[in-house]
């Protein structure tokens, strides 16, 4: 296990920081389209990702989800972060995209290591900055780029966490996390096709450009 987290973290961690991690931390294994955290969910525990992907959602006041962002190898959830030192209900839903496995660190260590390890303390803040350029990039997706455009940065993202450029998502799928319907979807993959930057299979997208 310490080899797995030294890949992961041990060019962040100090080696006394990873000792303490491996002596708290529960190991937990997940599989593709696990739910991992729901939104009202008390957390007290926060994560971090041994390898594997997981997408954090929002959802609105009618039930429909839009991505924010993707977790991936080395990282936490700044969310999660903000929850468990606030002791209040998760705001987000967090599912697998791929298999994978993570740590779970308990919220009083958490605390604690950021008096006593500044690379614990710099690992925070920075995990904190980069969600929030992801989310600031996300409303910017929203508001600046028409719907075509953000479809190809949604298959092009997704493709380069994990690491295929394969896509196994159905229309329906895709349309549920892009908030919109399955026929605008299907209509604008078929724009993409003959763009040549995607081509169209039966049960999966593959990715031509990036």
């Amino acid at each position: 296990m310490k080899d797995i987290l030294n890949q992961a973290y041990g060019y962040i961690f100090e080696e006394a920081l990873i000792d303490e991690i491996l002596k708290v931390a529960t190991y937990k294994e997940f599989k593709a389209d696990d739910y991992l955290i729901e939104i009202g969910d008390y957390i007290k525990t926060m994560p971090l990702l041994l390898n594997g992907a997981i997408k954090i959602l929002r959802e609105d006041e009618n039930g429909d989800e839009l991505l924010l962002y993707f977790l991936e190898r080395g990282d936490t959830c700044a969310m999660t972060l903000t929850c468990c030192m606030g002791q209040s209900k998760s705001r987000i839903r967090a599912i697998a995209e791929t298999n994978g496995a993570l740590l779970m660190i308990p919220v009083e260590k958490m605390e604690d290591w950021l008096t006593k390890y500044k690379t614990w303390r710099n690992f925070v803040f920075d995990s904190y900055n980069v969600r929030l350029m992801e989310m600031l990039e996300a409303i910017d997706t929203l508001a600046f780029m028409n719907l075509d455009e953000r479809l190809y940065k949604y298959l092009t993202d997704k493709a380069k966490v994990i690491g295929d450029t394969e896509i196994h998502n159905t229309h329906q799928e895709i349309a549920y996390e892009m908030h919109t319907s399955r026929v605008v979807i299907s209509r604008l993959l078929k724009a993409l096709e003959i763009q040549g930057k995607i081509k169209l299979h039966r049960n999966k997208i593959e990715i031509l450009e990036f």
